[in-house]
C-alpha cells in the first residue's frame, strides 16, 4: 500500500485524482472525507460527477447507488465499489491504495500463452 494526499475540496463536494495511471474519487460527506474507485463497476461511469443522497453516490449513467463506507450496492448485489482508508499525516488527508504491479511485456506474454495452452 502507498499514501497519496487527496488535496483540498476548494468548495467541491467531489473530485478525483489519480495515481500511478488509476483514477479514484474523493467525496466530502458529513465532514468525512471518503475515497472510492472513480468509474462505477456497472459499466464505468464517472462517480465523481453523481449524487450523494443519504451517505452513498448514484452514478450519473444508470442509477446505480453504492454506499460511500462501504462499497454495497443498494442497486445490485452483483456489484461492489472498493472503498480506500483516508488518514491525516501531518495535516493532510492522504489515503491508502495498493501499489501497482508491473510486469514485463515477456511476463504478460507468457502468462497469456499459459492460458492458452491449459485449455
Amino acid at each position: 500500500m502507498t499514501r497519496i494526499p487527496v488535496g483540498s475540496p476548494n468548495g467541491r463536494t467531489a473530485w478525483t485524482i489519480e495515481h500511478d495511471g488509476r483514477r479514484y474519487a474523493v467525496f466530502v460527506h458529513d465532514g468525512r472525507t471518503l475515497v472510492t474507485d472513480a468509474q462505477c463497476p456497472h459499466k464505468g461511469g464517472p462517480l465523481a460527477e453523481g449524487l450523494i443522497r443519504d451517505g452513498a453516490i448514484v452514478c450519473p449513467w444508470h442509477w446505480y447507488t453504492f454506499d460511500l463506507t462501504t462499497g454495497t450496492c443498494r442497486t445490485s448485489a452483483a456489484h461492489r465499489l472498493r472503498c480506500y482508508p483516508v488518514s491525516v499525516q501531518d495535516g493532510v488527508a492522504v489515503v491508502e491504495v495498493p501499489v501497482a504491479v508491473r510486469r514485463s511485456w515477456s511476463e504478460i506474454l507468457r502468462s497469456h500463452a499459459r492460458g492458452f495452452t491449459s485449455r
